[in-house]
């Protein structure tokens, strides 16, 4: 099996690379390699490597920046998948696509259904949520929506926090956006078990979106308490454990772009058709902070 990734220096690509290696040849590419701002280049990619399933975790992601730079969000974020998805048409191959907790706009009580209307309230939402329906204009496509992602590669919030607590004696955080980390690991072991299942069952037809999150939910300001209290644990040396980080409001610490108040989404739908059990985000963490530790 010849598999195409993008974005194999970014978080999830990068996880995705390691696990992938067992199930056939990975053509990882990283930007030098493969320019996702260029569709031209995309398209001979392709017709030169010929892969069997496409994988494709490569954004635009820096969320602040994406709303002075509109264009490039949409050429990485939309146009790209859309001319992967065209390609997969082409050659009759699955596609697998990530996305993002960014199309929703938060304001729902309850965690978010792979059937919830989208209202993106940001460019990296807006063209995120592109992205997504241009890849449903293929058949064979897998959607996974995510949030929080984090590891012990590339830049993430638990990273940010672990510098944080070793150079600052104090933190404001804010308590009233509430979601769940999730592991570029375990989104690489849900990615491994859906390619396995969807070429060794020629009859698969569970095709769609999914929402894949790690179990449990929190708040960014108990995430970073979670995260400097395992961190000291390990023996991290700190100036400040977790009492001194402070919760905030949202209101408090204006952005450039906004962010979903409730990025929680529902896994019932991916949990049940591929058969998992996804651990909770604190065991994860826990992992991820031995790994960076030790």
């Amino acid at each position: 099996m010849k598999i195409l990734l993008t974005g194999k220096d970014g978080q999830v690509g990068f996880a995705l690379h390691k696990k992938l290696a067992s199930l056939g040849e990975v053509i990882a590419t990283n930007r030098d390699m493969l320019d996702l701002s260029d569709p031209e280049a995309i398209r001979i990619f392709i017709d030169q490597t010929k892969p069997d399933i496409i994988i494709n975790p490569a954004a635009y992601t820096k969320v602040d920046q994406a709303e002075s730079d509109p264009e490039l969000a949409s050429q990485i974020n939309a146009v790209a998948p859309q001319v992967l998805a065209e390609k997969a048409s082409e050659f009759d191959i699955p596609i697998i696509h990530f996305s993002t907790d960014y199309v929703f706009d938060g304001l729902k009580k309850e965690p978010y259904l792979e059937t919830d209307e989208a209202n993106p309230q940001s460019v990296y939402g807006q063209t995120k949520w592109q992205g997504e329906e241009a890849i449903r204009n293929h058949k064979k496509h897998i959607i996974l929506r995510t949030s929080w992602v984090f590891s012990s590669h590339g830049q993430n919030f638990l990273k940010t926090i672990m510098k944080l607590i070793q150079e600052k004696t104090s933190l404001n955080i804010m308590s009233d956006q509430i979601g769940t980390p999730t592991s570029s690991e375990a989104l690489a072991d849900v990615t491994y078990k859906i390619v396995e299942t969807i070429f060794n069952d020629p009859n698969f037809k569970d095709f769609g979106t999914y929402h894949m999150t790690l179990d449990n939910e929190t708040n960014w300001y108990r995430y970073a308490c979670f995260i400097t209290d395992e961190a000291k644990r390990l023996g991290l040396q700190t100036l400040m454990t977790s009492k001194d980080i402070k919760p905030i409001l949202t209101y408090a610490y204006p952005t450039l772009a906004k962010r979903p108040m409730n990025s929680r989404l529902d896994t019932t739908k991916i949990k049940k058709t591929f058969m998992l059990e996804l651990p909770h985000w604190e065991e994860e963490v826990k992992k991820v902070l031995k790994e960076i530790i030790h």
